[in-house]
């Protein structure tokens, strides 16, 4: 048994999440997490909200509320949906956490006294109009890398490149759309990354197994150009956790905060600590999740996040670890993911574009969608969600495949030998060949999901999937079961088995669906079959069972074309 750390990139506070920010980090780090579980390995899966920085200002601004009050009450909806889609966090924190106040302020005061954080005194943009300076995304206007005219004042979402406010052409107020803008001096708090890019660039080249993905981004940020520049980790905004502080060694930082980028990845060490205090453990408990002196030597560290966020987890953050000089875990792994669009364009939190998490579980069940996006994961580029691709592939894989499977299985079982596992017959040649299909279908659907190759994973299980079809239509029960009953009574006893080896497989990606299957099969073993000849024969003739309801629905035409002109025009 090994022990697997899971971070999912954290979530920004500003509103319900679309699909895309789900594929993109969260729902692949929850099937890794419960394929490691599974395989009888310890978890600690965490994840947060981002509470911090211009999003959740002007997002609270817009919903006329307290900014405090407003990150409360969207943490409970995020954590709503999360659970809705069947998330499996072992803990979901919150980086306005005073676990993460007090982490951020003591890795900032270390990192200072190694040398590697400086007052600078800087231009930045000031609105007249406003009263204040508009640092990061309270500033909009036209990237001047790829000409995207909403570009925001911290990275242009076009492009992903990150700004400064002084790069944007024509900028303008994000809260008065103010053009009488002026560039005044301030002093602020600078990360030297600079004076750590020979140590990033030596350890990112021992990252030999990463997604190609994920090492270009990192190695153009630390080369291209003049390279990778150090970074201004404070800003002028009131919601954050304050740069000035008692015991810091610095003085004139009064009014700033910590820029969102700098501690929001410190709440996945903090969400460990919040995590152990929930529980009632002690400090030991998560410090052998992330003090390589304490334990976590043995840990496996692994992070999901969409390509825009690979930068600060390749290079700002492990800058901030590594500078500390204090013994903290790295990450092993990080998975990358390039961008879900949405039927000819992006998705987009900010223009309300696409399909979004709450809209979704209204329209249908979790595993309808975690099947869908999971299985067209955007791992080796941009893919593109279409509602005729989604009713095809639900419709084939989900309803005609293995949906269909356990009805024909259970309804004729119960016909000709009532609702137990039937006894007699024994199995022949045509299920010696299925059991070694199936073992190496399983072989492989284990090297997909060990190498977290996502779209491989669900191809090679449906494959499986498809296995039990074949052998069911070819072994034809039901027209064997006129000559010789106790023939029809081997070839289901063995489909039975199957569902419940099925149900197990699945859960990573179809959790309610497996647990479906395991209820109605009458069993709760969900243990990995290691040997596939002895899993078919885990329920005994006699093991009552019942026929289930449908497991997965077709879509009609008609609701897909409901849904299509609904979501045509964004996010009301």
């Amino acid at each position: 048994m090994a022990r697997h750390l899971i971070t999912s990139a954290i979530p920004y506070i500003n509103g319900v999440k679309h699909l895309g920010n789900l594929v993109g980090s969260q729902l692949p780090a929850d099937l890794f997490a419960r394929y490691m579980r599974a395989r009888g390995h310890e978890v600690l899966f965490l994840c947060a909200t981002d509470e911090h920085g211009t999003p959740a200002e002007l997002a609270a601004a817009k919903a006329g509320q307290p900014v405090a009050d407003y990150c409360a009450e969207m943490h409970r909806v995020q954590a709503d949906l999360a659970a809705g889609f069947r998330l499996s966090f072992d803990h979901f924190g919150r980086s306005s956490s005073e676990e993460n106040r007090r982490l951020t302020q003591h890795l900032a005061v270390t990192l200072f006294e190694a040398g590697l954080i400086e007052e600078r005194t800087e231009r930045q943009v000031y609105s007249v109009a406003d009263g204040r300076f508009l640092p990061d995304r309270y500033i909009e206007g036209t990237c001047p890398n790829c000409g995207y005219e909403k570009a925001r004042g911290d990275q242009c979402e076009n492009c992903t490149k990150q700004l400064d406010p002084t790069d944007l052409i024509d900028p303008r107020s994000a809260i008065s759309g103010a053009t009488d803008l002026e560039v005044r001096e301030t002093k602020h708090l600078y990360l030297l990354q600079s004076k750590l890019r020979d140590r990033l660039a030596a350890w990112i080249d021992e990252q030999a197994d990463w997604p190609v993905l994920t090492t270009s981004i990192a190695k153009k940020w630390l080369f291209d150009g003049d390279g990778l520049q150090d970074r201004g980790i404070t800003r002028d905004l009131d919601w954050g956790i304050p740069a000035q502080f008692e015991g810091a060694p610095w003085s004139g930082m009064e009014g700033k905060v910590f820029y969102v980028w700098f501690d929001a990845p410190i709440e996945y060490i903090a969400c460990a600590a919040e995590w152990a205090a929930a529980q009632g453990l002690a400090d030991a408990d998560w410090e052998r999740w992330w003090r390589t002196g304490r334990g976590a030597g043995d840990v496996r560290y692994t992070q999901f996040m969409g390509k825009d966020n690979v930068p600060f987890h390749t290079l700002s953050f492990p800058a901030t670890l590594i500078g500390s000089g204090e013994d903290w875990k790295l990450v092993d792994y990080i998975k990358s993911f390039n961008y879900l669009n949405y039927d000819g364009g992006q998705f987009s939190t900010s223009q309300g574009r696409g399909v979004f998490m709450d809209d979704a579980l209204e329209i249908l069940p979790a595993d309808y969608w975690r099947w869908w996006l999971l299985s067209r994961a955007p791992e080796s580029q941009d893919s593109e969600f279409t509602w005729e691709a989604f009713q095809t592939d639900v419709n084939k894989d989900l309803a005609d495949v293995l949906g269909n499977f356990v009805s024909r299985v259970t309804k004729f079982c119960r016909s000709k030998f009532g609702e137990a596992v039937p006894e007699g017959g024994a199995w022949g040649e045509r299920e010696r060949q299925l059991i070694a299909d199936l073992s190496e279908g399983l072989a492989r659907y284990e090297a997909a999901m060990d190498a977290i190759a996502i779209r491989r994973a669900a191809q090679e299980l449906r494959a499986l999937w498809v296995l039990g079809n074949e052998y069911l239509q070819e072994a034809a029960p039901w027209a064997a079961y006129k000559e010789d009953p106790d023939r029809a009574a081997a070839v289901i006893r063995l489909a039975l088995n199957l569902i419940r080896v099925y149900a197990v497989l699945s859960q990573p990606f179809i959790p309610d669906a497996a647990a479906t299957m395991r209820r109605a099969l009458g069993t709760e073993d969900a243990n990995w079959p290691g040997d596939m000849e002895a899993a078919l024969g885990a329920l005994a003739p006699g093991h009552a069972f019942e026929v289930p309801d449908v497991l997965f629905r077709k879509i009609t035409e008609e609701e897909r074309d409901t849904w299509q002109a609904r979501f045509a025009g964004g996010r009301g």
